[in-house]
């Protein structure tokens, strides 16, 4: 998370593959990966090198209104979720995709893509809220000179907020998982999250004057961390987010066998190494038993299968590459 002061698609299903038998680039991850990338390289690169040339002045104001400023005349609603699709530098941006796709790839095949996605933006969201609430009342705000000669208050942008959410969760679901700190030493993962949180801590308190919105990144995580403790201990959350998932991805998307809408998927005989083949008195895999185990993944993750329906969907993957 970055804080200025200056006033300035894909198929959402899983298909079993490589890597512990998971997509290298799940559907959620890959489109915040290809939608900051493309931010970045057109207001962080294209816009600054042809402004004047081009005299892009509408969009200028664009990307000022995309940003999150503090409560006032600059501040829209709208903006709690476009300024984590804003950087302030190629490795502001390269840094926070890094850390999203190594902490965040394991937890969406997990979740499944509708609660991964949810979950991000309310940590993005909760980041934000935080920056504007309780930066001003600590007095840790920067003001500089704007057009008008006033003194004002630079705006915050960046998906770190969304990022420290993101790692908070994996601490709590792989707290012994070692992380390997400068790929050397190895630390658990509960103890490098519970470090990173308290560094983060301190340099709020103490208001840094890095131009970095350290109250944002532990509102991110302060947000991911209400949520899966309420996950784990209410019956009537976890139903929510089931619901609000479920209906946002449920059948949105299907892998289809080349033979066409509804045509059933007929399994080709293979062997499992190390296991025994494929009886005969199995029966077919249906598109429609495909479909029922995609509404399954797309609500309760992966992990929710049973062994006989992971089988049968690797089985169907297999078929349609």
């Amino acid at each position: 998370m970055m804080q200025f002061n200056s006033v300035g698609g894909e198929g959402r299903y899983y298909r079993p593959g490589l890597f512990g038998g998971f997509s290298f680039f799940p559907p959620v991850i890959k489109a915040l990966l290809i939608t900051n990338g493309l931010m970045w390289l057109f207001f962080g690169l294209f816009l600054p090198t042809f402004r004047e040339s081009l005299h892009l002045w509408p969009l200028v104001t664009l990307e000022k209104s995309l940003m999150l400023w503090p409560l006032g005349a600059n501040f829209w609603p709208w903006q709690l979720v476009t300024y984590m699709f804003l950087h302030g530098g190629f490795w502001h941006v390269v840094i926070n995709m890094l850390m999203l796709w190594m902490f965040g790839m394991e937890l969406e095949h997990t979740w499944g893509s509708a609660k991964f996605l949810l979950y991000y933006l309310l940590c993005g969201i909760g980041a934000g809220v935080a920056n504007l609430l309780v930066s001003p009342m600590l007095g840790h705000v920067v003001p500089t000179a704007g057009s008008s000669g006033l003194l004002e208050v630079g705006p915050t942008v960046g998906a770190s907020g969304a990022v420290f959410g993101i790692l908070i969760a994996f601490g709590m679901l792989w707290p012994d998982r070692p992380i390997y700190v400068y790929f050397l030493l190895p630390i658990r993962a509960k103890y490098f999250i519970a470090a990173y949180i308290g560094i983060e801590l301190f340099l709020g308190v103490v208001g840094s004057s890095d131009g970095i919105a350290h109250f944002a990144h532990l509102g991110g995580a302060a947000v991911g961390f209400l949520f899966i403790f309420a996950e784990r201990h209410s019956e009537a959350f976890r139903s929510l987010v089931g619901n609000l998932g479920g209906a946002a991805f449920r059948r949105s998307a299907r892998p289809r066998p080349r033979g066409g809408p509804g045509s059933e998927v007929h399994e080709a005989r293979f062997y499992d190494i190390g296991g025994p083949p494929r009886r005969e008195d199995e029966g077919e895999t249906t598109q429609e038993v495909i479909d029922a185990i995609l509404d399954k993944i797309s609500t309760g993750g992966y992990q929710s299968l049973s062994d006989e329906e992971k089988r049968m969907l690797n089985e169907a993957s297999r078929k349609i590459h």
